[in-house]
């Protein structure tokens, strides 16, 4: 076995396994930790890297649903909110509490719509007023009350509404004050989340960038980016491939109509007066034209979403300019004494929600429930196909939960442990209070300055310890060039023991380098040459790895890579997706 085998976990080539995991998305991720956690034996694959699909492009927060109430769907808003609260116990590292504030520009507008939606209308209400407001906040408090670990709701009048957003509106006349949470770096978690599986069960294997090439007789074949193949007889088979779903579907010679997903589009802007006018709060406000957007502070840039657009084609989507245009619109007449521009928008991404297929109703009030119907054994397939279908970031946990009680029953096994309060990846041990963060920080700064173990600690939780004491041939004092928060050594740790494969998975994974708008083609090259090192790269495959990150960035984030900081490319003609 070589090392690299070792470290994804056990050779399961040629054998039989119980489980194959066909996606590893966040809900892919989540099932494959579950049920390594109950020692079956599962591998997780994955023709990409790990959470680099749908589950790299979220709104990146970690909610409740309130615009679910809308639509009757109680039992998903009373799952997100206990998701939510216990994500924040489990992931401190990367999820932290959003006050948010709703703007109100009625008293009593929207309830007779809200009321037809209630009872199956497809038309979304255009309005929603103070009363409807209030009596959904209210109800919102009441399904998150289990595990609660945040403030409720609050209504306020405009003289205070003003005080607290000064920028918002004169139009508006009140305000809406409540708690969700956001997660400021979701893909991350979704490898943290592998590697907790890989840890708790040494039978289980993961592999990224590996492709199924035929299906027969009860074995799947598949082919790593470098060429060598394997095999394994699963004895069932969890397609969660998200909006590729039936694709993986047809592939195993089980056709299947599952998806009917849209596009989802956000962008980042460096506006500092913006960000701190917000003072940490989310202001969550209906557009003009009656949908749902945001507009919050993500790491010192301000993200705004998104748009919810019907879509079929999730190899090929970016965010085009009419969403850009939608979007820099909406904030003027949001908060128009600010100024909103092209120039200013530093990143762009965009994903195809995989929602259930659904004819005929507005994108908007598609449910965002999660299923998990089963294609039986069939013919020369004699494994049975279970699809993860639907679902949403924040409720991960307990749809892997559902899912995993499903197939241990079929495999007549019975469940271990309970994930309910297991803490993800760098959120194991995490300082609690300042006592305990005090005492953490004083250990790691043995080693680092107080403020470099401050932003290890923000950036990868308690895996910072072993970051910091990483035997590297670099030091940590060595900056990235382009940015003083990167060094090399930090680099150097990711590309030795986080299971990447490509200069990609390191930019725009397991680090926010490139979302910051912080990457610089000489940045880029220094990453690409620890890179090269740690994973035994030649000078040709260096430069191709440089090159393929330019691309995407240039195709699908909207950036431009310069000597000085990542220039926007927002404004022009997108290139198609490859």
């Amino acid at each position: 076995m070589t090392s690299d085998t070792l470290e994804r976990g056990s050779d399961t080539r040629g054998n039989d396994i119980d489980v194959v995991i066909l996606g590893a998305g966040i809900n892919g991720a989540g099932l494959f930790r579950d049920l390594a956690l109950q020692g079956i034996n599962c591998m997780i694959i994955d023709k990409a890297d790990f959470g680099s699909g749908t589950s790299a492009a979220p709104s990146r927060l970690i909610h409740g649903g309130l615009k679910y109430l809308e639509t009757g769907e109680f039992g998903l808003v009373a799952q997100s909110t206990l998701e939510r609260n216990l994500l924040l116990k489990n992931a401190p590292h990367c999820v932290e509490a959003l006050p948010t504030f709703i703007p109100v520009f009625s008293w009593t507008r929207g309830i007779g719509a809200a009321i037809r939606t209630l009872f199956g209308s497809k038309t979304a209400p255009r309005s929603r007023g103070a009363v409807l407001i209030k009596i959904g906040l209210a109800l919102y408090d009441f399904f998150g009350s289990r595990d609660r670990v945040m403030p409720k709701h609050r209504l306020i009048l405009k003289r205070k509404a003003k005080r607290e957003m000064p920028h918002v509106t004169s139009a508006i006349v009140a305000g809406g004050i409540y708690y969700d949470a956001k997660i400021s770096r979701p893909e991350r978690l979704v490898y943290e989340l592998v590697r907790d599986g890989l840890e708790a069960n040494s039978g289980c294997g993961a592999e990224n960038f590996t492709s199924l090439v035929s299906r027969s007789e009860g074995e799947l074949r598949f082919r790593r980016d470098n060429g060598t193949e394997f095999s394994v007889r699963p004895k069932l088979v969890v397609n969660a491939a998200g909006p590729w779903i039936d694709h993986v579907n047809e592939a195993l010679g089980a056709p299947s109509r599952l998806i009917g997903g849209t596009k989802g589009s956000h962008i980042l802007i460096d506006h500092p007066e913006l960000v701190r006018s917000l003072n940490g709060h989310m202001i969550y406000f209906e557009a003009d034209d009656g949908r749902i957007c945001l507009v919050y502070g993500y790491l010192g840039l301000a993200l705004v979403g998104s748009t919810d657009i019907p879509s079929k084609d999730p190899d090929n989507v970016n965010c085009e300019d009419p969403e850009i245009d939608y979007f820099l619109q909406s904030l003027r007449s949001l908060l128009p004494t600010l100024r909103f521009d092209h120039d200013q928008i530093v990143y762009t991404y965009s994903g195809i929600r995989p929602l259930p297929a659904s004819d005929g109703t507005a994108p908007g009030l598609i449910s965002r429930d999660h299923s998990a119907p089963v294609i039986e054994a069939d013919g020369d397939r004699p494994f049975a196909i279970m699809s993860l279908v639907g679902g949403k970031w924040t409720t991960f946990r307990g749809f892997a939960e559902e899912v995993a009680d499903s197939v241990l029953s079929r495999l007549g096994k019975a469940r271990r442990q309970s994930t309910r309060y297991l803490a993800i990846g760098g959120g194991r041990a995490f300082p609690a209070d300042a006592t305990a963060r005090r005492r953490f920080l004083d250990k790691l700064a043995i080693d680092l300055t107080p403020a470099r173990a401050e932003e290890l600690l923000a950036r990868y939780g308690t895996t910072a310890e072993a970051i910091a004491a990483f035997p590297s041939e670099h030091s940590d004092e060595k900056r990235i060039a382009g940015t003083a928060d990167y060094s090399f050594k930090e680099i150097d740790w990711i590309a030795r023991n986080e299971l990447v494969t490509r200069l990609s998975d390191i930019v725009l994974r397991r680090t926010t380098i490139a979302i910051e708008g912080k990457l610089t083609l000489d940045g880029l090259r220094d990453i690409a040459g620890i890179a090269a090192v740690a994973l035994g790269w030649d000078a040709a495959r260096r430069e191709a790895e440089i090159d393929d990150v330019v691309l995407l960035l240039q195709k699908f984030h909207g950036q431009n890579l310069t000597n000085g900081a990542a220039e926007p490319e927002i404004g022009k003609t997108a290139l198609p997706g490859s």
